[in-house]
């Protein structure tokens, strides 16, 4: 167990920006950052993360919380092996206290599978470089690619020798669990109980997630045994799904933010390769079709996708229906190819980083000049080819959700293909036109499939739940300002020397939560949202505590009570003015009236539940004799004298709520 000490040093190091940066990319805003959502399919960023109260929020899923919830929510890391995480970025010392055999049993099946993948690189790459037959066959195949020993301690290669079950026999001696490496795929458990490894006589390229984690495999033959697959991978497993993963990922997020833009390639060695030639912001899509998850991925990171392709003209046609799906996510796209005979691997081996990075970026082509200058070869003269392709320009400048961008396209196709602008706009309009139909009518055929019920409480469900309101309000209050000394007015009833009852002004100074805390228990109110109690109680003794900080309360909360906080705390940041005073407008802020805010919410509270026990009484009478019901006349009586008392308090007009 790690002790409270590291956590502790782990929360003062770590710096939310940096730690969420390495997954996103933000861009200043104000005193924040902002960037897209990595929990949703988005456009607009609506991803914040504030810097000085060290918390993020996503607006577009409601999710937020410190650099540890951040880290739980994307990486699906337990709360230690987050901890463990930004312990290992910022070399932090882990002290732990010694686990025991029950917490030992506890760990969920997942993170046995991540173990068991974590040893399984370690036991491939520990064979490749010490064994006879791991430095014969393996090391001796990396060599002649040309890698470097740095390069292969960094991507973790390995070779899974050629017996029937010695990796498996190793794993099991070693204490994992034969389930496990069933799971994960490593192994193969036939229907008699004899077992066998997956890879055996394979060298291993190691597939790790964003964060480094290891999901899966990929494995190479070396034989030319034509009934065995040349490359073969890891099956679909709980921590392993080839088409949200991109190989290369957790070595090139970095510099891919850094450079804005990533070059896309189709195998394990162009990826390697390309980053022992000094060009880091490179991925893989692992041997399969490009997916629209996988797009979505390099998407968090950078805006501009560069396809680098084999020069065959297979590969190439393949590249075309890839390009669209990057298309319509909306991203921008280059298309680069090789000379005939050459690919990333093999171009990047024969020429320096300067000539590599001068090639690329000479040779780069906007997808509308790579279709044109790959289609028109065929095309020639012939009229009905030339149509053809036309037209399936057209169809991948329909995929681009922006209208401006479309427009451009069209205007450079027009130009590169000798055709009427106006011919391109109505086909292009007829495409569109032709989508949003079939998305219509796909959306009505799922309307069908439900059955339309009346709701009859469907006015209540609309109404505002005030109490939630009002309740909220006290919370962001003490949250925002728990800790500021104001001057609060209160209006005393005094006997004067004459001996009549008079009003008096009294000004005394409190803390924001000792007037909450006193106000509510004046009245003997109890917060009647659960969540909002926890929350309420915790923050009051935590304000009576020395050196008490947000920052430090954020630490110590659970995943469902820092989302409601950091919600709470961010919409303050999201919802604040800005340089409203060069346009010669001057607004008072809360800070400015916080004791007003404070009195007008309890108040509020006050005033309705006032209100509510005001119906309460009414709807008592009905059932009441005389004698009750002149009882209940005049306690609604004195509670509406208070309530003319409590909204002349705050001067304001006496709203009703029923």
């Amino acid at each position: 167990m790690i002790t409270r000490e590291t956590i502790d040093k782990v929360f003062e190091t770590a710096r939310v920006e940096e730690v969420i940066g390495d997954f996103v990319q933000l861009k200043r805003a104000g005193s924040n950052f902002k960037g897209l959502s990595p929990f949703s399919d988005e456009r607009t960023p609506s991803f914040m993360v504030s810097p000085v109260k060290q918390i993020w929020k996503d607006f577009s899923t409601g999710k937020g919380g410190s650099a540890v919830t951040f880290l739980m929510e994307h990486e699906h890391f337990t709360y230690p092996e987050a901890i463990r995480y930004l312990a290992k970025k910022y070399n932090i010392e882990i002290e732990e206290t010694e686990t025991s055999n029950e917490e030992k049993e506890d760990a969920n099946e997942r993170e046995s599978m991540y173990l068991v993948s974590e040893f399984a690189k370690n036991y491939f790459q520990e064979i490749l470089l010490n064994s006879e037959e791991g430095k014969a066959i393996g090391l001796t195949y990396f060599k002649e690619r040309g890698f470097t020993n740095e390069t292969i301690s960094k991507f973790g290669l390995g070779y899974s020798p050629e017996t029937w079950d010695a990796f498996t026999k190793e794993a099991l001696g070693k204490g994992y669990q034969l389930d496990y490496l069933e799971k994960t795929g490593l192994t193969i458990v036939r229907e008699d109980g004899k077992h066998f490894d997956r890879f055996k006589g394979r060298v291993m390229f190691p597939i790790q997630s964003l964060s480094g984690r290891v999901l899966g495999f990929g494995g190479r033959i070396l034989t030319n045994d034509k009934k065995a697959a040349k490359y073969l991978n890891s099956p679909e497993s709980d921590i392993y799904h080839k088409s949200k993963v991109l190989y290369g990922i957790f070595h090139a997020k970095q510099a891919i933010a850094k450079q804005n833009n990533c070059y896309l390639v189709e195998g394990y060695t162009d990826v390697i390769q390309f980053h022992q030639s000094g060009i880091e912001n490179v991925v893989a899509s692992s041997g399969t079709a490009l997916t629209p998850d996988q797009i979505r991925l390099i998407n968090r990171l950078t805006k501009n996708i560069t396809v680098l392709f084999d020069g065959d003209a297979a590969g190439l046609r393949a590249s075309i229906r890839g390009i669209d799906l990057i298309l319509e996510e909306g991203m921008n796209v280059k298309v680069c190819t090789f000379p005939d005979g050459d690919d990333p691997d093999s171009f990047a081996r024969k020429n320096s980083y300067e000539d590599l990075v001068l090639y690329l970026e000479t040779n780069a082509k906007d997808f509308i000049q790579f279709k044109a200058s790959l289609l028109m070869d065929e095309a020639q003269n012939d009229p009905i080819k030339k149509a053809d392709l036309i037209r399936d320009m057209v169809v991948s400048i329909s995929k681009i959700p922006d209208r401006i961008k479309r427009e451009v396209y069209i205007q450079e196709c027009s130009r590169i293909m000798d055709i009427s602008e106006q011919v391109l706009l109505n086909t292009l309009a007829q495409l569109v036109q032709k989508d949003i139909s079939e998305a219509n009518r796909q959306l009505k055929q799922e309307q069908k499939a439900f059955e339309v019920v009346k709701n009859e409480n469907q006015v209540a469900q609309q109404s505002v739940d005030i109490v939630y309101e009002l309740e909220r309000k006290l919370i962001e209050i003490l949250l925002l300002y728990g800790n500021i000394e104001e001057e609060f007015e209160d209006m005393l009833l005094k006997v004067n020397e004459e001996g009549e009852t008079i009003e008096v002004s009294e000004r005394s100074s409190f803390k924001v939560f000792q007037r909450i805390y006193l106000s509510l228990q004046e009245d003997e109110i109890e917060l009647a949202n659960e969540t909002f109690k926890k929350i309420y109680n915790d923050l009051i003794t935590l304000y009576n505590q020395e050196n008490f900080t947000i920052e430090n309360y954020l630490q110590q909360l659970d995943n469902d009570h820092s989302q409601i906080v950091t919600t709470i705390l961010m919409n303050e940041e999201k919802e604040s003015l800005h340089n409203w005073e060069t346009k010669q407008i001057y607004v008072k802020s809360k800070h400015q009236s916080i004791a007003q805010y404070v009195t007008e919410t309890i108040v509020s509270l006050r005033e309705y539940l006032i209100n509510k026990l005001i119906v309460e009484m009414m709807n008592q009478i009905p059932a009441s004799n005389e004698e009750q019901i002149e009882e209940i006349k005049a306690n609604i009586n004195d509670y509406n004298k208070l309530k003319v008392y409590l909204t002349n308090k705050v001067g304001r007009i006496r709203s009703t709520y029923y």
